[in-house]
């Protein structure tokens, strides 16, 4: 972690978090530029519908994943193998469990998740068809999130590209095969996601079980007591919170949208999607950054750790303002590779303006809450992320809707952005500046 130069380790772990975000991208919108390709509306809303609820297995994960990047980084710099060993074990094995559950959860309930998200009478089969293949993929989602978040920790950030891009690619080969070749539509694209999901996971099964990893996810390691549990819970609540509450947003989103049609759906689905590719370089840079700032933090290297910390924020923000600015120049050609019906292209490309106001504010944030999770600052994370979602996205979806009608609702996220970051800074600076705040050892 320390033998090359600041630069040269951030940009060996930036980029194939960058890598793997865009991949994470192209797998995202492979479902809908697939479907977009049969020239149905419907399935692309419905797919736009089920999106948050895949959202909330990719926040359960998130626990183990952030968890484990932040607390194995920090015991590795302190030298604390053994206790590395235990911090991997329970984030896999609690993985497993956890995701178990949640698809027996979701199956049991999927009607009444459906009918909670907003889905219409012409979108209800079709989002059931798809959800209801996906979710079995919950363990196999959430283990992969848990292998990815130790392989970085370890500073394998190449290994953890390499298993999600294996997913990925899959995915993109399928999708056309069982939606269009196949004539499957929604349904092959659910059975396309899962089969890639589970082959993603069988790679990182084999990179543990073949000794390539110098961490252990034994059983025999599993710990729960000594900090452990805390320690990942900690870090990966507070993660997983932000997402798991903005995949709630996601739903009251749609929720409200629905008042305006399924083409109103549709676009916005299609326009948070394409958001993504801002966004792809502030959260690689902020999840390749992490366990390097970790480890700062372990060894107590604060000069290294303010050192990477600058290199990622500049990084962070030039790329992210090359991005917005091609999107801005090149939004009409990016709606139309997935929208055709005229009244969704037009909200489509007011929506993605809108929503490109707040990409650069974005990008700082995610660094600055990267950095505190580095740091072990639990409670912090824990504030921003209820504040960020529950105290001001949320409430103003519902007040910029009565003004401003569906135009408020997607602008409601970029004036969540601007407010949410200033709370960040300000609390970031508290922390760092007051070292009795930072807990080293969980």
């Amino acid at each position: 972690m320390t033998s090359r130069s600041v630069r040269r380790q951030a940009i060996a772990n930036i980029i194939p978090a960058i890598i793997v975000e865009i991949m994470m991208l192209i797998y995202n919108l492979a479902d809908t530029f697939f479907i977009a390709r049969t020239n149905d509306p419907l399935q692309l809303a419905a797919v736009s519908l089920a999106a948050p609820v895949f959202l909330v297995l990719i926040a359960m994960g998130i626990i183990f994943m952030a968890g484990a990047m932040s607390f194995i980084s920090r015991s590795l710099g302190a030298g604390q193998k053994e206790r590395a060993d235990n911090i991997a074990s329970f984030c896999v094995w609690g993985s497993i469990t956890v995701g178990t559950v949640m698809a027996v959860i979701f199956m049991f309930f999927i009607e009444k998740i459906l009918r909670t998200i907003g889905a219409s009478p012409e979108t209800f089969r079709l989002a059931h068809s798809y959800l209801s293949i996906v979710i079995a993929s919950a363990p196999f989602v959430l283990f992969s999130m848990a292998c990815g978040g130790i392989m970085r920790a370890e500073n394998h950030a190449a290994g953890a590209m390499f298993g999600q891009i294996f997913g990925n690619m899959l995915n993109v080969i399928l999708d056309p095969i069982m939606i269009l070749y196949f004539g499957w539509g929604i349904t092959g694209a659910a059975i396309a996601t899962t089969v890639s999901i589970v082959a993603g996971a069988f790679y990182y099964a084999g990179y543990f079980l073949t000794g390539r990893s110098s961490i252990s996810i034994h059983v025999k390691h599993f710990r729960t007591g000594n900090g452990i549990a805390f320690g990942v819970l900690a870090i990966g609540v507070p993660a997983c919170l932000d997402l798991w509450l903005m995949s709630i947003a996601q739903i009251i989103m749609n929720s409200l949208m629905s008042a305006y049609g399924d083409m109103a759906v549709a676009a916005a689905g299609v326009v948070m999607r394409v958001d993504q590719i801002t966004g792809l370089f502030a959260m690689g840079a902020g999840q390749g950054i992490q366990p390097l700032l970790g480890f700062c933090v372990g060894a107590k290297d604060w000069e290294r750790y303010r050192a990477m910390l600058r290199f990622a924020l500049n990084f962070t923000v030039t790329l992210s303002l090359l991005m917005v600015g091609l999107c801005y120049a090149f939004t009409g050609d990016i709606v139309s590779v997935f929208l055709s019906e005229p009244e969704a292209f037009g909200y489509a490309v007011k929506f993605l303006h809108i929503k490109l106001s707040s990409s650069i504010l974005f990008a700082v944030f995610f660094i600055f809450i990267n950095a505190l999770q580095a740091m072990g600052a639990g409670r912090a994370s824990f504030i921003l992320s209820v504040c960020r979602q529950c105290v001001l996205y949320m409430p103003l979806l519902f007040v910029l809707d009565r003004f401003f009608g569906e135009y408020g609702i997607i602008s409601a996220l970029p004036a969540a952005e601007l407010l949410s970051l200033l709370q960040t800074v300000i609390i970031y600076g508290r922390v760092i500046f007051d070292p009795r705040k930072l807990n080293y050892s969980e």
